[in-house]
């Protein structure tokens, strides 16, 4: 019986058409993960977006923590981290605000990139 493939050490193309949109987030504003796939040629994979994002390494300079639910909330984390915190005091940092009840105000904060789908599936 032939070997299994080795585990794969480089990000897939979806995952790096994900991190080519999450890039583009400017500070100060948010997407939700179903715009992020929108933009990434993904449609209806918002879930391949936070898989995606839970996979960058610790340093990355991609601003993962501009990513948030279509309520305008920071997704709750099932790993017991404190990732969930980091995002909302990494978020407060570049001005973006919360509710009483911890939810963005998206009409205030979402991404509205000029041209929409401008990213395709790599």
């Amino acid at each position: 019986m032939p070997d299994p493939p080795p585990p794969r050490t480089t990000p897939s193309d979806s995952y790096l058409a994900i991190y080519a949109v999450v890039g583009r987030i400017p500070e100060g504003s948010v997407a939700t993960y179903g715009q992020v796939a929108r933009l990434a040629g993904l449609p209806g994979r918002a879930r391949l977006v936070g898989y995606a994002l839970s996979a960058l390494a610790g340093r990355s300079t991609i601003p993962w923590q501009r990513v948030v639910n279509a309520q305008g909330r920071i997704s709750p984390r099932s790993c017991g981290s404190d990732a969930d915190m980091e995002q909302r005091l990494r978020l407060k940092h570049e001005g973006v605000s919360f509710d009483v009840s911890g939810r963005i105000p998206l009409e205030r904060f979402l991404w509205r990139p000029q041209f929409e789908g401008l990213i395709t599936r790599i």
